[in-house]
């Protein structure tokens, strides 16, 4: 069964959204790997030429190609990023 969602592809710059899914196979394993899962909070930094979309996660920035970020589903998370992150001081 499907989960309703958008694809990252089509994630508005500055926005912050919640993984609602993953593709399967080796992308899935992949994006584990980046610390990319379901039910992550990430927030959509740039929209590149191409279709590459840059997400950051933490303090991290992950670029993603077109094709992966079209297999991406998310939901709109809050306009900011949560108070209890623990990298804020």
């Amino acid at each position: 069964m499907k989960t309703a969602g958008i694809s990252l592809h089509c994630a508005r710059k500055g926005s912050w959204y919640i993984i609602v899914e993953l593709p399967d196979g080796k992308s899935k394993a992949q994006l584990i790997r980046l610390g990319i899962h379901k039910g992550e909070l990430v927030r959509c930094l740039e929209r590149l030429p191409g279709g590459t979309i840059v997400v950051q996660k933490n303090r991290q920035e992950i670029a993603l190609g077109m094709s992966l970020a079209k297999s991406i589903l998310v939901a709109r998370a809050d306009s900011q990023r949560p108070q209890s992150d623990r990298y804020q001081k």
